[in-house]
């Protein structure tokens, strides 16, 4: 395996691994290609934990700010692009760090895309203006799989769901006919744990630093510039609970914790997703360890089997 072979790293939200993929870049000469639904978008910076313009002057990142508000981004868009930031960066020498925590993302480039039915914008309006629970029903008796694991909570991915089964009559799972090719034996994707404890600690304080920093008024700035129409951004834990604060819907500490609460639904989502459907190895990080001893025992992991 080439010494620029791409690196993998995920983990739940507030996990800490951003700061190892950075010192990682450092150690190995990489640059880093963000895994990250939300962080494509321009604007949306403090919600989603974005790198700071010091961090990515410190080391390249991609697939940040890549599209607009107004602008659709799947896991599709994201495999294309970052085809071409692996080719760059090993054309230059340098080596991938893939680093995030949508694990459908990791999936799609590491197995293939599924080759599911496109939208159809006749269907897709009308289901969008059909309630929630509707579609909660009709996906439980035409498709119980996929009503077990959506998330209910998310209008869109129930619609989505509820769209496949519509126009192609099968459930989603036998409709994707799978992924395209399983992911090799090689491939390792190393995922960052911490205690239950550890990390609902760090997902609190985050969250706290965000309104500090201003996430009520970035939501604000991003309601002008259409938020509200982009369906995919609008799922954004914290921007969505903060667009109903604004709306009236319950007051500042309630949105704090409210948000607290579903980041940390969230992380439990991930976890989840990254035990059943990714190729990962486990790595426990305890709080006393420092980011750059954990760098250092992964770059030990990584350089013993390239």
């Amino acid at each position: 395996m080439p010494t620029h072979a791409p690196f993998y790293l995920t983990g739940p939200t507030a996990v800490g691994k951003s700061a190892v993929a950075m010192l990682l870049a450092e150690r190995m000469g990489g640059e880093i290609i963000s895994v990250d639904s939300m962080q494509v978008y321009r604007g949306l910076d403090l919600g989603t934990a974005k790198p700071s313009p010091a961090e990515r002057a410190r080391v390249p990142h991609h697939l940040v700010d890549v599209c607009h508000l107004q602008e659709d981004f799947n896991a599709a868009r994201f495999v294309e692009l970052a085809g071409k930031a692996v080719a760059d960066l090993q054309r230059r020498g340098r080596v991938p760090i893939f680093c995030g925590g949508t694990g459908l993302y990791f999936k799609a480039w590491l197995e293939g895309l599924a080759p599911l039915p496109p939208p159809d914008p006749a269907l897709r309006a009308e289901l969008e203006a059909t309630p929630l629970e509707v579609l909660l029903a009709e996906l439980e008796q035409k498709d119980p799989a996929t009503f077990a694991r959506v998330d209910r909570r998310n209008p869109r991915r129930v619609v989505r769901a509820v769209e496949i089964w519509r126009l192609s009559g099968r459930p989603m799972a036998e409709a994707a006919g799978g992924w395209t090719r399983p992911a090799g034996p090689e491939i390792q994707v190393f995922a960052l744990r911490r205690s239950a404890e550890d990390l609902r600690r760090r997902i609190e304080e985050r969250v706290d630093a965000m309104f500090r920093a201003g996430l009520v008024e970035e939501t604000r700035r991003l309601l002008a510039a259409g938020l509200a129409q982009n369906r995919t951004a609008m799922q954004a834990i914290g921007y969505r609970q903060v667009v109903e604060y604004l709306r009236g819907e319950r007051d500042l500490p309630a949105t704090v914790a409210l948000v607290k609460q579903r980041t940390w639904q969230f992380a439990r989502r991930q976890m989840t997703y990254l035990r059943h459907q990714l190729p990962v190895v486990w790595v426990d990080w305890p709080p006393e360890m420092s980011a750059e001893t954990l760098a250092d025992q992964l770059l030990a992991r990584w350089m013993a089997r390239v």
